[in-house]
């Protein structure tokens, strides 16, 4: 504060603050020393941000010249403050006092909605002047801003900051009020502490002082539909989930060599590798290579932290695996094991998104922690839409359109994410659809976020799975920026609470790659279990070992079972009349599209949700199937649909319920 303070008085408005608010007046030049304390005291009081000190300043020093006219309070420069501020908004979930502030002029402790949606065509405008229609971007909060304006009524702090949650959440199929009414209800959460006071309890940690980027991230995989599911499950009534790709939940079975190295790593070595009947018990090869682990994490064990990075002889499993893949040079310097991909995913954009501007390319569709962890760490998301008719396939058209959308808004693109096999969409790519992001990202310098932790789900006879890594080679990208993540989740493992995996960074600045470091350390380290399972994963039981043949045949049988429901699933909803679906060539997931009459889509506005919302949970309730919303992943406007899990050996024979269901909704909404 103290440098504010002196870069305000030693100078003049004009010579620091022109270019904000009196551009046009480029010899005015007034001493504000005056109107410091009540500026400084504003904004040690709400420490607020640079925008809204700035705004605070501006409307002390208009006051102060208001002998000059009107035109400085309704001039350009104010609105390029406030829609700063609504940008700062935007990207961090910060600011909104000041936000409120900008839209109150007049100071009287409330915005009408009039007043919000002049402020709001004023600032979403392109930098070149061209507006953006609101209804595009943010339909539901728009319709309740209207219906507000309809019914008279005004917008205090509490109400506004409650409606810029809901224009800038990426969708409006789970409504915070509902989540909590859910969450209170869980049957899992167990009792919580209920205060006896007669008077309401009042909170300092509330709705409003909490972060509000928070308080607007979404994951719809575990959303409004999955916990009104868990309530019906309290119930009594079957549920049959297929929302999550979580396979130990809905019947697959752990490989056991897998649990079974797990096991003699986790027991004292006299219970396990060095008790006398050891080999009564454990196959030799999973002895062997139980004591081959044990060395290689050292006489602490799996219960002590290890190397940030993860355990050496771990990582150095990791490199070999993803050399022999790939056929080049893989270095286990550059291996990170992490608590699931996820955690990985949550670094990198941590390490990315520096500024207010900065924004990551994500498919659309996408899986959901991308726009969750994009919106709570203070970027801006930009989609590129994958070709449902093409097998959502990307173009380097549509790349380079959503690109040049991006600078246009002012927007600095650090990364771009793809999802290989894809998540919702089950499609796997093949080389050359590969190379058009990558060269793309090459051209533009944008790093690639490669997530391939599907790699083995691939049941379509004519696919493969191709790495980013091999492509980038393959095709001499030298200045290609890579980060490529795998985890113990998926693929015919299925073991997610282990909450194992790692990333991989091709021709990263080894100086960002050392912050990357520190941030892991600040975490300790990934648990060693985790990392363990990672590395078997990657390591399967050798050929002419005990434990191969019983290995063989429970994968064998997992993978023909993923297989065989995926093209049963696809084949029964493209037999519904109103639903088709693309053939799901991997990963675990259906898309399938659904055609609803109007009538549906008026009734979702009406209840400020999407139609894919009120489709997913009629469907619910009335055949306890449980889908996420389409909406939570993000799709092609004017789509509506849901996604399914193949997971679950009942999946294929709910096709009837699905077309029973079909046929029910559209009758209602017809």
């Amino acid at each position: 504060m103290q440098r504010l303070k002196k870069v305000v008085t030693a100078t003049s408005i004009h010579r620091h603050h022109s270019s904000w608010f009196l551009s046009g007046n480029r010899s005015l030049n007034v001493p504000i020393g005056t109107m410091w304390p009540n500026i400084c005291h504003k904004a040690i009081r709400s420490q607020t941000s640079q925008y809204a000190f700035r705004y605070q300043l501006y409307k002390q020093t208009s006051r102060a010249l208001a002998s000059l006219g009107d035109q400085i309070a309704t001039s350009k420069p104010l609105s390029n403050v406030r829609k700063q501020l609504w940008e700062f908004y935007f990207s961090t979930g910060r600011g909104a006092n000041a936000l409120f502030e900008a839209i109150d002029l007049d100071e009287n402790g409330s915005v009408e909605p009039a007043e919000l949606k002049a402020f709001m065509i004023e600032v979403l405008r392109y930098p070149d002047g061209e507006e953006i229609d609101p209804t595009e971007i943010m339909p539901y909060a728009w319709n309740r801003l209207e219906e507000r304006e309809a019914a008279g009524r005004s917008y205090d702090m509490k109400s506004f900051k409650k409606w810029l949650v809901a224009a800038t959440k990426m969708s409006a199929d789970t409504k915070n009020t509902r989540m909590l009414q859910y969450l209170s209800q869980h049957p899992s959460l167990g009792e919580q502490y209920v205060s006896d006071a007669e008077e309401e309890e009042v909170y300092t940690w509330n709705d409003e002082t909490m972060s509000q980027s928070l308080r607007r991230m979404q994951y719809a995989v575990r959303g409004e539909v999955v916990m009104r599911a868990d309530q019906l499950a309290a119930q009594g009534r079957e549920i049959l989930y297929t929302n999550i790709g979580n396979p130990h939940q809905v019947g697959q079975q752990p490989i056991t060599y897998f649990r079974q190295i797990l096991a003699l790593c986790d027991l004292p070595a006299e219970c396990g590798v060095d008790h006398p009947d050891i080999g009564a018990v454990f196959p030799k090869d999973v002895i062997e290579r139980a004591r081959e682990y044990r060395e290689i994490i050292g006489p602490s064990g799996t219960g002590a932290y290890s190397h940030s990075q993860g355990i050496l002889g771990l990582r150095k499993h990791v490199a070999e695996y993803i050399q022999n893949r790939d056929g080049y040079k893989s270095y286990a310097g550059n291996i990170f094991l992490t608590n699931g991909a996820s955690t990985a995913i949550s670094m990198v954009l941590q390490g990315l998104l520096a500024s207010n501007t900065d924004a990551i390319m994500i498919p659309i569709p996408q899986y959901p922690i991308y726009s969750a962890l994009i919106s709570k760490l203070g970027g801006r998301q930009v989609g590129y839409e994958l070709d449902e008719d093409l097998n959502w396939a990307v173009s380097r058209e549509e790349l380079d359109k959503k690109f040049a959308k991006a600078k246009k808004e002012g927007l600095d693109v650090k990364a771009l994410a793809m999802i290989n096999p894809g998540n919702p969409s089950g499609n796997v790519m093949a080389h050359e659809d590969i190379q058009v992001i990558l060269e793309f990202c090459n051209d533009n310098g944008i790093v690639v976020l490669a997530d391939e932790v599907y790699q083995t789900n691939v049941y379509a006879e004519t696919a493969q799975f191709v790495s980013a890594k091999k492509v980038t080679l393959d095709c001499a990208l030298r200045d290609l920026q890579l980060v490529s993540f795998h985890s113990t989740s998926k693929g015919l493992v299925g073991e997610c609470g282990r909450r194992g995996g790692y990333m991989e960074l091709h021709h990263i600045d080894p100086y960002v790659q050392s912050q990357l470091y520190k941030l892991a350390s600040a975490d300790l380290c990934a648990g060693v279990v985790g990392q363990v399972m990672t590395s078997l994963m990657l390591r399967p039981p050798q050929s002419g070992g005990e434990s191969y043949e019983l290995y063989e045949k429970e994968t064998s049988s997992i993978f023909n079972g993923l297989k065989e429901r995926a093209q049963k699933l696809v084949d029964g909803l493209n037999s519904i009349p109103g639903i088709s679906c693309v053939p799901a060539e991997g990963a675990m997931y259906a898309f399938p599209s659904v055609e609803l009459p109007p009538k549906a889509f008026e009734a979702a506005k009406k209840n400020g949700t999407t139609p894919d919302n009120l489709y997913a949970l009629s469907l619910l309730e009335e055949t306890g199937i449980c889908v996420v919303p389409a909406s939570g992943f993000g799709q092609k406007k004017g789509r509506v649909g849901f996604r399914t899990t193949f997971l679950h050996p009942d999946t294929v024979k709910a096709v009837k319920l699905f077309a029973e269901h079909h046929e029910k909704f559209v009758k209602q909404y017809t």
